[in-house]
């Protein structure tokens, strides 16, 4: 039986930084591409600079899939550029980021678990 077919999520698994920083930030509220690329900015400490193919791909590929849409709702016209579309996290999407979490904390229980990482001689 083929791993998506025990569990769906698991098709979805791993999402890789971007969409799970993505996942991540929209879960906390609705946000623009650019609102986007400034948030996961500053939450990764400046390591992570999505540049403008890789964020707008990964908001692509995310409505394709069903993890966020875009929202309908627009903050006043006079507060915010009328030609910014913003996105919002689905039901999917949550579950996804949720998964994806659990996936990590298991990868690192998994490492604690024999010890810890080996120290190579370098």
């Amino acid at each position: 039986m083929s791993r998506d077919k025990q569990n769906p999520m698991e098709a979805l698994l791993p999402l890789g930084l971007p969409l799970y920083y993505m996942l991540l930030s929209l879960s906390r509220g609705e946000r623009h591409g650019y609102a986007l690329k400034r948030e996961i900015l500053q939450r990764s400490g400046g390591k992570m600079n999505l540049g403008s193919g890789v964020l707008y791909g990964s908001i692509n590929k995310m409505l394709e899939r069903g993890l966020i849409e875009e929202s309908g709702e627009r903050p006043d016209p006079h507060l915010d550029d009328a030609r910014r579309r913003y996105y919002r996290i689905t039901p999917l999407g949550a579950r996804a980021l949720e998964a994806e979490a659990n996936r990590m904390r298991e990868l690192v229980r998994l490492a604690d678990e024999r010890g810890g990482l080996p120290e190579f001689a370098g």
